[in-house]
């Protein structure tokens, strides 16, 4: 059992610390940082595997209980990893339910700082968590601080947040962007609310998005039977009396991975797939004029990657007339005045694909852990085409 202690702002030393007295583990050795000065909020994790603790490394942990394949982190081994770390309040992420319970014990033990014991390994399930206990504010502050103080460029985003009351939460709670979505809603009452939101999100440095125009598609929570394009005309005042950041805006994508009908396609004649019509460019160019150089945003952009449909269909899916936008169609969408393309689709589309091929190859497999790495794998390798051959936004901040 290995207890690892990493912090990059100061210097390392070497220490042992020996395993409880009474069992035949081998001793536990840690890499201790000396304290400089105290923390207001320090991240313990848990890890029982070497190919994760460089992730927890990169995202800034303060200390990293490293358990091996037969056994879990005990109580000493948490109170050994708390006693090198300098902070009012301790947050500890334990993966498992063993393991939990060790890290509460030592939790209630340990007199030196505050620990707080939150039930998910994963940093972002981890701030939801978070969310939904009585901490402050600022306590959650200083977690994505102290998490994030590694990472360069992170941001946490909502997505069509339907009210001032959701985005102003997020805010609240420490997010840097939020996107309010009234595109349902009269043009006025769309204006009015934006701008509230606007004015809320400015005082924290937060930045917002805001949408004209009305997408088909669902995608969670939202959802239209028609889409209605963006008017050119109506961009310069709704940007000048909001405020907003960014722009959403309709030329022709929806969400979903069923985007469009099959009547509004055509059928290529040598591969017998559905070709959706082509994005309106004319209304982009248009609102490009009116408002040049301003950041416009795309929603329901996914393609829709036939081979994730097929291999889908082909291990017991029944995705019919599934389609999606034309990567060539993003690309030329990427040179103009669009600075984000939302994708989700083809994400959830690589994570299903893998793992209903993992589990038509392995009947016998039921452990998440065996069916989700091929499924993270195959999400990787579609964000890394999609960022470089397609979105063109590799090596940009």
């Amino acid at each position: 059992l290995t207890v690892k202690i990493e912090n990059m702002s100061v210097q390392h030393s070497e220490q042992t610390v020996q395993a409880d007295a009474g069992t035949s583990a081998p001793a536990a050795s840690f890499t201790a940082a000396t304290p400089v000065v105290q923390k207001k909020c320090a991240v313990v994790t848990v890890c029982n595997g070497e190919g994760m603790e460089n992730l927890f490394r990169e995202f800034g942990a303060d200390a990293i209980v490293h358990g091996g394949q037969t056994q879990n982190p005990s109580t000493n081994d948490f109170l050994d990893a708390f006693a090198t770390v300098s902070a009012e309040h301790i947050f500890v992420f334990p993966n498992n339910g063993n393991i939990l319970m060790a890290a509460r014990q030592a939790a209630e033990l340990y007199d030196k700082a505050t620990v707080h014991v939150v039930e998910s390994r994963d940093v972002g399930a981890g701030y939801v968590a978070l969310s939904a206990t009585d901490f402050t504010s600022d306590d959650v502050n200083e977690i994505l601080d102290s998490i994030a103080a590694a990472m360069a460029g992170v941001t946490l985003h909502l997505d069509h947040g339907d009210s001032f009351e959701t985005c102003k939460s997020c805010i609240d709670m420490g997010f840097s962007s939020v996107m309010y979505d009234g595109s349902a809603l009269p043009y006025e009452e769309n204006i009015r609310i934006s701008r509230q939101v606007v004015e809320y999100a400015h005082k924290y440095d937060v930045t917002v998005e805001c949408e004209l125009g009305v997408l088909a598609g669902v995608e969670d929570e939202v959802a239209s039977e028609v889409s209605h394009y963006t008017k050119p005309e109506e961009v310069i005042d709704f940007a000048t009396r909001t405020g907003c950041d960014s722009l959403a805006i309709s030329i022709g994508t929806s969400h979903g991975a069923y985007k469009f009908k099959p009547e509004q396609c055509t059928v290529d004649p040598q591969t017998g797939r559905l070709v959706p019509p082509p994005l309106a460019f004319n209304v982009l160019e248009a609102i490009e004029k009116k408002l040049p150089g301003f950041p416009i945003v795309l929603h329901g952009s996914s393609s829709v990657p036939q081979e994730e449909v097929d291999t889908i269909n082909a291990n017991g899916g029944a995705l019919k007339a599934a389609v999606g936008i034309p990567e060539e169609q993003l690309r030329k969408a990427a040179k103009s005045a669009v600075c984000k393309i939302n994708i989700d689709s083809d994400s959830r589309l690589a994570m299903t694909a893998a793992i209903r091929k993992h589990l038509a190859e392995h009947p016998d497999h039921f452990d998440p852990r065996q069916y989700l790495k091929p499924a993270r794998e195959s999400m990787k390798k579609m964000y890394i085409h999609k960022i470089v051959n397609v979105l063109g936004s590799n090596d940009k901040l």
